[in-house]
C-alpha cells in the first residue's frame, strides 16, 4: 500500500495515472469524495467489486451498490435518467447527494440482479478526475471497518493503518468533514423518496 497525498484543487496527474493503472489492473483504492473516504474500484470489473463488498461485509445482492462518474454524460450510460429525473439531477450535481436510479444493462453482473444502482457525482475534483481518466464510473463504497469509531474514519493515516494491508493506494486529501450524502430513491421520478436526509 502506497499513500499519495494530492487535494481536489491541484491535481498531480502522475498520482492519476498510477491510481488507474491499479483501477484497470482490477485494485481497490482509497479516495476522497465530497463525503467521506471511500474504496474505490473500477464498477466494470467484478472481481474488484467482490474485493470491495467482502471488505465491507456486504452482500451485492442485498446490498445497493453505488456508482461515482464523471458527470451527466458518463451517468446516462449506466443509469437510466429520464426527463423528471435528469433535471433533478443536474439541479443538485455535483453534490453530496445519491440519486437510486433504474440501471441499463451496461453495468456488469454483479449489478445484474438489481434493477437499481446509486449514482453519485460527487463535488471533489480528485473522485471525479479518476471517473473520467478511467472512461467508466467507480464502483465505491465508504470506509468502514470493525473497531473503527467514527473519527477514525475520517482520517486517512487512520484509514491507511486499520486498511493499508487490503488496498494499493490510499489517496490522503486531509481530514474528511465527516457528512454523508442525501439518498433520494429516483426509481420513479414521479415520485421522488428521500431514503436520508
Amino acid at each position: 500500500m502506497r499513500t499519495l497525498k494530492m487535494y481536489p484543487t491541484s491535481i498531480n496527474m502522475q498520482y492519476v495515472d498510477m491510481l488507474i493503472k491499479a483501477l484497470k489492473d482490477g485494485e481497490v483504492i482509497v479516495i476522497p469524495t465530497d463525503t467521506r473516504y471511500a474504496f474505490a474500484c473500477d464498477a466494470l470489473n467484478n472481481r474488484a467489486i467482490e474485493h470491495v463488498c467482502r471488505l465491507k461485509d456486504i452482500d451485492p445482492k442485498k446490498h445497493p451498490l453505488s456508482i461515482v462518474c464523471a458527470d451527466l454524460s458518463q451517468a446516462s450510460e449506466y443509469a437510466r435518467i429520464d426527463n423528471r429525473a435528469f433535471a433533478e439531477v443536474r439541479a443538485n450535481l455535483p453534490g453530496k447527494f445519491t440519486y437510486i436510479l433504474p440501471t441499463t444493462p451496461n453495468l456488469p453482473k454483479v449489478f445484474k440482479g438489481r434493477r437499481e444502482v446509486g449514482l453519485r457525482i460527487p463535488d471533489n475534483n480528485i473522485a471525479r478526475e479518476l471517473a473520467r481518466q478511467l472512461g467508466n464510473p467507480l464502483m465505491t463504497s465508504t470506509v468502514t471497518w470493525p473497531e473503527a469509531d467514527d473519527a477514525d474514519t475520517l482520517l486517512p493515516e487512520s484509514i491507511a493503518l486499520a486498511v493499508g494491508h487490503e488496498v494499493d493506494y490510499v489517496v490522503d486529501a486531509g481530514e474528511s468533514d465527516g457528512s454523508l450524502s442525501t439518498v433520494i430513491d429516483m426509481t420513479d421520478s414521479s415520485n421522488p423518496v428521500v431514503v436520508r436526509q
